[in-house]
């Protein structure tokens, strides 16, 4: 059976079964309206399938609002994505050597701007740079006006937080340490399948339109594609963040 046959059925076995199949799409690294940028919004346009788009606050330009459509929602990719980790941190831009009220007072300033310059696309929700998050700073978000969390799974995600929603994304296409390619249609089918078996809710697909190459705009076209004609739905921001 091919990877793809297997993916489809296995959507197909969740909805005889009574359970629908839910998928969702972020994207991230938005900043300007770049070619890459375009071919990807292409793609949701021509199929009609919703994204969550993460845009770095403090990089973002006007323009790059002037290309969102319906079904495209802001979330807020930090604030200016830069790795201030210390010599022993991964790559985080918000390292234990920051004060949480400071590094609050910063979230807060880029969700306004954010705001200001998405309008009602603009939903309250972050998406960590790196997707890394100091559990003592994920449980005062509230604090700084966000509203929702939307992490890793494969990453450490802080436990439940009051007056935020956390939803997570599940497969990442990007081999990261390996050239930052594209991991395979059986690798990315694979994950897929493992979060459909395991996940409760709906299964977040990760992007980064900047490093992806013509195969994984292919990919993901098939993926839209067929889990939709294997009976899945795909999800947009505001459905999952109602009230953020």
């Amino acid at each position: 059976m091919s990877p793809w046959q297997a993916f489809a059925e296995a959507i197909t076995r969740r909805r005889d079964a009574g359970h629908e199949t839910v998928f969702w799409w972020r994207d991230d690294d938005a900043a300007a309206r770049t070619p890459a940028l375009e071919r990807l919004l292409s793609l949701c346009y021509g199929t009609s399938v919703p994204l969550a788009l993460a845009v770095i606050p403090d990089a973002a330009q006007p323009d790059l609002f002037d290309c969102l459509r319906e079904g495209v929602y802001v979330l807020q990719h930090g604030v200016d994505h830069r790795n201030r980790a210390g010599p022993t941190e991964k790559k985080t831009e918000f390292p234990a050597a920051e004060p949480d009220d400071a590094a609050l007072e910063r979230l807060r300033q880029a969700r306004l701007r954010l705001a200001r310059l998405a309008g009602s696309r603009a939903l309250a929700v972050l998406a960590p740079p790196w997707n890394r998050l100091r559990r003592e700073l994920a449980a005062r978000l509230p604090e700084a006006g966000i509203a929702g969390l939307s992490m890793y799974r494969d990453r450490s995600s802080p436990p439940a937080v009051a007056g935020v929603t956390q939803i997570h994304t599940h497969v990442d296409v990007v081999a990261w340490r390996a050239g930052r390619g594209f991991i395979g249609e059986a690798a990315a089918l694979a994950l897929a399948m493992r979060h459909l078996a395991e996940a409760p809710g709906p299964v977040g697909w990760l992007t980064h339109h900047a490093v992806h190459q013509s195969d994984v705009i292919e990919f993901l076209g098939r993926v839209l594609e067929v889990s939709r004609r294997a009976g899945a739905r795909w999800a947009s921001a505001r459905e999952l963040w109602p009230s953020a």
